[in-house]
């Protein structure tokens, strides 16, 4: 049997509320908050470690939660019913059948990385909005990307918001944080093509040949990307754009090029 919370000054639930709302304690702790009955699914089924699962018993059904473990590998450290209070001062979203799971890191490295014979790579410098981080894991998830590179970002991938914008892409796609320089390295020891998405380069994205192995950079909307990824990308790319407005979204982007990529390859089968 679970055992129930119903108070809100229980030691857990504070520190709950802490991990969601702070970065520093989630690096500190090792742990991330993660909501939902299918991002919770996701994470049980790539294999991430939950430590505690919390639902409110009045709403979340046996059954609901028979199939956030209907794919997971191991089971959580510990199974726990809430009130409803508390689930409101946990959750984002709350008097509906859901789960908010204690959940430890996994900051993956370079090295741990698995590619396949042609990889497909997305590369993101100073990412700051987490909806935007969110939206590109799911698009990178959706194109069978081998792996997303996060450099000098400025939002932590387990943010609830990146969590709850990629419905649970950052546990499917692999994800590793780290600076310019040694992904520059190892993407270089790995042979794959690195593209900078440039606003002043002159190549359409479209004029390349992205059948090999290829790696996207994108930059933050405000500033672009850096003059270390212009001067060492293998070549720089850009989306013609023919309105008033020369930018696009940068998770729009990265679902033009990427897409652009499964096309040409299909071409090539």
């Amino acid at each position: 049997m679970p055992r129930l919370i119903n108070s809100l000054q229980n030691p857990l639930i504070k520190n709950l509320v802490a991990l969601k709302e702070k970065p520093r304690e989630r690096k500190k702790q090792g742990l991330f908050v993660a909501e939902g009955l299918r991002e919770v699914s996701l994470a049980f089924k790539m294999g991430y470690a939950v430590e505690a699962l919390l639902y409110d018993e009045s709403v979340t059904s046996p059954e609901a939660l028979d199939l956030v473990f209907q794919e997971a590998s191991a089971e959580p450290r510990e199974l726990i019913a809430t009130s409803s209070p508390v689930m409101e001062k946990i959750a984002y979203r709350a008097g509906v059948p859901n789960v908010v799971a204690l959940v430890r890191r996994w900051d993956r490295r370079l090295s741990e990385l698995k590619l396949s014979r042609t990889p497909l790579i997305l590369v993101l410098e100073t990412v700051e909005k987490p909806g935007n981080l969110g939206a590109m894991l799911r698009t990178a998830d959706a194109a069978g990307a081998d792996a997303v590179i996060v450099c000098d970002p400025l939002v932590d991938e387990y943010n609830p918001n990146v969590i709850r914008s990629s419905l649970g892409a950052v546990f499917s796609v692999p994800i590793v944080t780290t600076d310019a320089q040694p992904a520059l390295e190892w993407l270089r020891r790995q042979g794959v093509r690195i593209l900078a998405t440039y606003l002043g380069a002159k190549e359409a994205y479209f004029q390349c040949d992205l059948r090999g192995p290829v790696a996207f950079v994108m930059g933050s909307e405000a500033h672009g990307i850096s003059d270390f990824w212009t001067r060492e990308a293998h070549q720089k790319i850009i989306i013609p754009m023919h309105g008033l407005v020369d930018s696009l979204n940068v998770s729009a982007s990265a679902a033009i090029v990427l897409f652009e990529t499964l096309r040409q390859r299909a071409e090539k089968k």
